[in-house]
């Protein structure tokens, strides 16, 4: 306990989890001053060494290389070992008997630290060389159990579609006993060693068939996160130590915790600030809420505005007027994109976040190409009602009394006939565009398998009442609005049926046909 303190409190590199565990154990149970105690130097910790030196000058001005590493690096460096306070040769027979109770240990799950040391002569620097001939004084256990919330927070994880892979550091061993209390498949395990030794192929293969991974080094967790992903998964890593930052970088997502070592916190792309590892449930179920309510706002936006293209090349070629004035296209807009404002609060059903849902471009276009021109198609038979059945090709229909003296002059027929045009289609389209989210935000059947939230259908409701109303507000002159005859609220109320009924036909068939 001395030598591993000394070797804690003197090494300038970060301190991991086991240092920290041995210098707040000996300040508690032990009294030791390093006030007695120099050091003249480190030999820092590599992964191929699985090992570190401090060299400390003691109160007798004597220097001692002091060690710490995995046990069975330092025991390969070791020729003695002490025992009440004599040294021994250390015989072949020994070192395998030392490996035997490191197994026990670790097959209990403890985490085992070798400690050896040797005196040493003065001299301006140390180097990996000089780490030979020691003397094998002893070895420290940790417990390092897991986290309560460990298996149930793995359990529903996979509830979730997430697969769950442990790359560690630590021996084979302790892998699979923590492994094992935590509902992880253990029976295979592949060391850093065989990860060496594979090519990226046969890397990509050997990922998806085996869930623990021991003995890595921060190169070899770099590598299987990126064998995951060539196999097209998107990869979140979880560590809190120094050497899970290559992985924590390379992943999709990095994932910390909020006591972890400044680089894996600066390399992470989320910082737990809880305790409590089903949080990360929540996240996964959060996130995917929120990529479901992306793709609605997506969807919606894109095969409104694909239709509308086809509504308007049409009626521009059609019409010897603006089927829209600009004023009224831009108070189209700003109340649509209002309308869909409240998206991010909107319910979601539980079969769309049940599993992983990939960025599919192709579901999305095809989506765009069925559903867009359905929109056209009753922006026509509107454009046929207010052209043909409400005169607006001006054959017929006079200005009223009241509009007189807004439509003065010559063309006074013409320009109010227009001005009827413009409005019948801007309230079609406002009231189609803001319901249709309704049918477009699920997969089942709208209003009665699946209902929005409340905050969305406020809102459907509002814009579309603001809607109907314009067009006999005092902002109607301003927007060049007339008051639409009573005939067209029945005709509406039918197109609005029949586009709502239209779509979901067609958005039925493409889930059938697994096409969105």
């Amino acid at each position: 306990m001395r030598d591993a303190y000394l070797i804690s409190h003197f090494q300038t590199g970060l301190k991991n989890v086991l240092d920290r565990a041995v210098l707040k154990y000996t300040e508690l149970h032990q009294e030791l001053s390093v006030d007695k105690y120099v050091k003249a130097d480190e030999i820092p910790f590599d992964f191929s060494r699985r090992m570190m030196s401090v060299v400390v000058e003691g109160p007798d001005g004597q220097r001692q290389m002091l060690t710490k590493g995995a046990p069975e690096a330092v025991f390969a460096r070791c020729t003695h070992f002490e025992s009440d306070g004599e040294v021994f040769p250390m015989e072949p027979i020994l070192v395998g008997n030392l490996i035997e109770q490191v197994n026990d240990l670790s097959s209990d799950g403890f985490r085992v630290l070798a400690i050896a040391n040797k005196k040493v002569g003065a001299q301006t620097a140390y180097s990996k060389a000089d780490e030979n001939d020691l003397v094998l004084t002893g070895y420290l256990a940790f417990l390092d159990p897991p986290k309560d919330t460990a298996k149930k927070a793995i359990a529903v994880l996979r509830q979730q579609g997430v697969t769950i892979k442990v790359l560690t550091g630590d021996n084979d061993l302790v892998s699979r006993k923590v492994c094992t209390e935590v509902g992880i498949n253990a029976e295979k395990i592949i060391l850093g060693n065989d990860v060496e030794k594979m090519s990226d192929e046969q890397l990509a293969v050997a990922v998806e068939t085996t869930d623990v991974f021991a003995r890595l080094s921060p190169a070899h967790k770099k590598r299987v996160v990126q064998a995951l992903q060539k196999n097209k998964h998107v990869v979140g890593f979880m560590g809190d130590g120094i050497n899970d930052a290559p992985a924590l970088r390379a992943a999709d997502v990095g994932i910390s915790v909020d006591n972890a070592v400044d680089i894996a916190k600066e390399s992470a792309d989320v910082i737990l600030l809880e305790k409590d590892l089903m949080v990360l449930e929540e996240g996964v179920i959060e996130g995917r809420k929120v990529f479901v309510n992306i793709l609605k706002y997506i969807r919606m936006g894109a095969s409104s505005n694909f239709g509308n293209m086809f509504s308007v090349l049409g009626a521009s070629a059609w019409l010897p007027f603006l089927p829209m004035l600009p004023i009224q296209l831009l108070t189209n807009n700003l109340l649509y994109d209002f309308s869909q404002v409240p998206i991010p609060t909107d319910n979601v059903a539980t079969s769309q976040i049940a599993k992983p849902r990939p960025w599919a471009m192709g579901e999305i276009a095809r989506f765009i190409m069925f559903i867009g021109p359905i929109s056209s198609i009753f922006d026509y038979t509107t454009f046929g009602v207010m052209w043909f059945f409400f005169k607006c090709n001006g054959l017929g229909l006079v200005t009223p009394p009241e509009f007189a003296a807004r439509f003065a002059g010559a063309d006074a027929d013409h320009t109010y006939a227009a001005s009827l045009f413009q409005t019948g289609w801007f309230v079609e389209s406002i009231m189609t565009q803001t319901l249709i989210i309704h049918v477009i935000r699920t997969n089942l059947i709208p209003f009665v398998q699946s209902r929005s939230s409340w905050q969305l259908s406020m809102t459907t409701i509002l814009i579309m009442g603001i809607g109907a109303y314009l067009p006999y507000s005092p902002l109607a002159p301003i927007l060049h609005f007339v008051p639409l005859p009573w005939q067209f609220w029945p005709i509406l109320a039918t197109t609005l049926l029949c586009y709502v009924g239209l779509t979901q036909i067609i958005k039925t068939w493409l889930l059938r046909k697994k096409w969105i």
